[in-house]
């Protein structure tokens, strides 16, 4: 039997304390070189192109990684940013944001409108287990607040309670129909009336009326709220013709929806204006409003003209607090 050494085969290009893998083999004969595939080559050609197989990561290799993962990061960023930029100019209302306001249309502001709390048990007055649509809620939480900027009107004087007489709501008609229309109120089965006076900068007035009869048949009977209502220094009324205008050219402005309620209002509204030539240098404006066992009563009153936007929006709103 030969002997036979084991010896250590320096690599092409390592220094003389480098470390190399031991080759056995003869002492007398080269060291064995292992063939390579020409795919073996093209691999050493290109050290930067990624086995098929997943290789743990060379550590020159790292840098590249990091930098390509803070780019990423960047663009990221920054295109948040720009979402963010866009989202903020779609929330805010347009006459917030410099460069798109649109034009005052005279509307006022009211503070947020919530429906009062009903009794334990109560049906909702558009409930479907409440045919008569009955209100069970406090009648005073059910009217329309006066918006920011008014002064109240001591006319419509309430009680603590927040009720009005019913003297006090008939100095809106004319004195020869008082009295026939208090015995109305009282054969028709009047329960309860509150109201809200106030008066705009501009020197618009606004009485709100609220009149809960026992039932809604008493309702309708009521003629206090139609054309031929003669109110207190107003020559005679007829629709409205920029509320009918409206109505005419988009579906409908009723039935109305109450924000947050789920459910479609069953008001009826009717809206009129006085006839000109008016009586003197006021004009008046009427919204009625029939919901269930409530009638809801606005008369609003300017000198010269009742600019039509805010009449329709306090009509519009007390509607939605009745549905």
């Amino acid at each position: 039997m030969s002997e036979q050494t084991t010896t250590t085969a320096a690599e092409p290009g390592r220094g003389p304390g480098a470390e190399a893998e031991p080759l056995t083999g003869p002492t007398d004969g080269p060291a064995p070189q292992t063939p390579q595939s020409p795919g073996a080559a093209a691999a050493a050609a290109a050290p930067d192109t990624p086995a098929p197989e997943a290789a743990p990561m060379a550590p020159k290799d790292r840098p590249r990684l990091f930098a390509a993962l803070r780019w990423t990061a960047a663009v990221a960023v920054f295109a948040l940013a720009g979402a963010g930029v866009a989202y903020g100019i779609t929330l805010p209302e347009r006459t917030r944001i410099p460069g798109l306001s649109t034009a005052d249309d005279g509307r006022w502001t009211f503070p947020a409108l919530s429906q009062p709390g009903l009794p334990a048990g109560a049906p909702l007055a558009q409930g479907p287990d409440n045919q008569d649509e009955t209100h069970y809620a406090q009648l005073t939480g059910l009217l329309l607040p006066a918006p920011e900027g008014a002064e109240a009107d001591d006319v419509v004087k309430a009680d603590k309670d927040g009720s009005v007489s019913a003297d006090v709501f008939l100095e809106e008609y004319t004195p020869d129909v008082r009295e026939k229309l208090k015995q109305s109120l009282e054969w028709d089965g009047l329960r309860q009336i509150t109201g809200r006076g106030w008066t705009m900068p501009d020197g618009t007035r606004t009485h709100v009326y609220l009149l809960r009869f026992h039932a809604s048949g008493f309702v309708k009977a009521f003629k206090g709220c139609d054309t031929n209502a003669r109110l207190n220094g107003v020559s005679a009324l007829e629709l409205d013709d920029v509320w009918t205008g409206v109505k005419t050219t988009q579906s409908a402005i009723v039935p109305l929806r109450f924000p947050g309620s789920g459910m479609a209002g069953k008001s009826e509204v009717s809206v009129y204006q006085e006839v000109k030539p008016v009586l003197g240098d006021e004009r008046t404006k009427v919204g009625c409003l029939q919901a269930g066992d409530v009638l809801g009563m606005v008369v609003q009153t300017r000198k010269g003209e009742v600019a039509p936007v805010p009449f329709h929006q306090t009509v519009i709103l007390q509607s939605q607090l009745l549905s």
